[in-house]
């Protein structure tokens, strides 16, 4: 089985990289070439595409990207995915989009006669380099079945169902995350009003009902004020954005989230994109 990836940064080098690491031959794509080599070292088996025309003879191709028009330019574009893969390919797409653009690339993709995948992921980069990303697969069940033991491979995957649940299930994650974390951010500054430190504040509160995954990683980070970037902001507000439109489409009317969406757009605003999306903290309170 001849394996192409397109997108080797922070999600799609770990999972390539758990490819090689497994012998399979995998031809990675990317712009930059400092994410292909770090992505080439782990192994012998995979090699650099320098182009998405030297994917056109594999078998099964994996994307992950930041955007959906990222996404929709290399597969739609002239010269782009579709128009090289062979028929009876399979498209695997790992980024996070919006169900409306990953039925668009399955509509395109059957066209062509390529099968297509939708897969969500479900945390970090560090759960990926472990093959321990949980990993939300959409689309026709045989395909699925077909190709369990590759998914195995580079994380724990969970059929869900149809593409729009895939596509659901993520970014229902990134909202109620990304929400959770707005609000830690807010109880910190109740606890620095009341004088209180903030390490021991986070220590009292993980064994009470405010625990959650977004306290255990960056609780940590927000008391020492460490906006390093882990998981951008601009990423999160444009995952939470999405899945309100999402939700929105479907007539539905999330306040809470709709709050922190406001939130993010703020500290995206206020020049602070480019940190981890903990720095949603330096606008909350105010």
């Amino acid at each position: 089985m001849q394996i192409g990836f397109i997108g080797a940064g922070l999600m799609g080098g770990p999972l390539a990289r758990n490819l090689i690491r497994a012998g399979k031959s995998v031809l990675v794509f990317d712009l930059s070439q400092e994410a292909i080599a770090r992505t080439l070292e782990v192994g012998t088996s995979g090699k650099a595409a320098a182009s998405i025309k030297d994917l056109k003879d594999c078998d099964v191709v994996f994307t992950s990207l930041p955007l959906p028009q990222h996404i929709k330019g290399v597969c739609l574009d002239d010269g782009g995915l579709y128009s090289v893969l062979k028929e009876g390919a399979l498209h695997i797409e790992l980024s996070t989009i919006d169900p409306g653009t990953a039925n668009e690339l399955a509509a395109a993709a059957k066209a062509k006669g390529i099968d297509y995948l939708q897969c969500t992921l479900g945390k970090t980069p560090a759960h990926a380099e472990k093959a321990e990303e949980p990993m939300f697969i959409g689309g026709e069940q045989v395909l699925f079945d077909r190709n369990s033991e590759l998914f195995k491979i580079i994380g724990i995957p969970e059929y869900v169902g149809g593409i729009d649940a895939s596509c659901a299930v993520k970014l229902i994650s990134n909202m109620v995350g990304m929400t959770n974390l707005a609000v830690l951010a807010e109880g910190i500054k109740v606890g620095d009003a009341a004088g209180m430190d903030r390490n021991l504040l986070l220590e009292l509160l993980s064994d009470t009902g405010a625990r959650s995954f977004q306290m255990d990683v960056r609780g940590p980070w927000l008391a020492a004020d460490d906006y390093a970037p882990r998981f951008g902001l601009d990423l999160a507000l444009k995952d939470v954005r999405l899945g309100l439109e999402m939700a929105r489409a479907w007539d539905l009317n999330l306040k809470s989230m709709e709050a922190a969406l406001e939130y993010y757009k703020q500290a995206s605003q206020d020049g602070f994109g480019k940190e981890d999306c903990n720095a949603v903290a330096k606008v909350v309170g105010k």
